[in-house]
């Protein structure tokens, strides 16, 4: 399985403590550097810096052959970069939470994967906690509606009946 991984999915479940869920569903974990530049940028929490410092055998960093000249400029660095090594490499899944990013990415055939569908994916396997991880995710400045949330909550509560 090949799967690319914007900054965001890798900062949010570092902040949690919950990247090792990612080889765990994954395997290996392809990054551009740009997001690599992103995870360690001086502004980062010393906790992400620090795991990109001294970052995990699962993650790989690799750069795309070319960007795309058609992507959008609105699009960061590690965005625009995560897309193009996903369509080169023609990734299973593209790990990315950014609204914008994500679009584009679907606009491309891209299959995408965000922060919560990993957690998600991870309690359906039994590897995580998922409302206590959820509890964390909050205290985050992660940005989702309490609805998708809840949704997510509801179904892991689902499962369990």
């Amino acid at each position: 399985m090949i799967v690319v991984a914007d900054t965001s999915p890798l900062h949010y479940l570092v902040l949690i403590e919950q990247s090792h869920l990612l080889p765990a569903l994954y395997g290996r974990v392809l990054i551009p550097p740009a997001v690599l530049a992103e995870l360690s940028d001086p502004g980062t929490p010393e906790l992400v810096s620090r795991w990109a410092k001294h970052r995990p055998e699962w993650l790989e960093v690799r750069a795309p052959e070319r960007v795309p000249l058609d992507l959008p400029e609105a699009l960061g660095p590690g965005e625009r970069e995560a897309i193009a090594l996903s369509e080169e490499l023609g990734a299973d899944a593209l790990l990315i939470d950014e609204w914008d990013g994500r679009q584009e990415a679907m606009r491309r055939q891209l299959t995408v994967v965000g922060t919560l569908r990993v957690l998600g994916g991870a309690a359906e396997k039994g590897l995580v906690d998922l409302p206590r991880a959820v509890t964390r995710l909050r205290a985050t400045n992660f940005r989702v509606s309490t609805d998708l949330i809840e949704q997510l909550l509801d179904q892991a509560r689902k499962r369990k009946l």
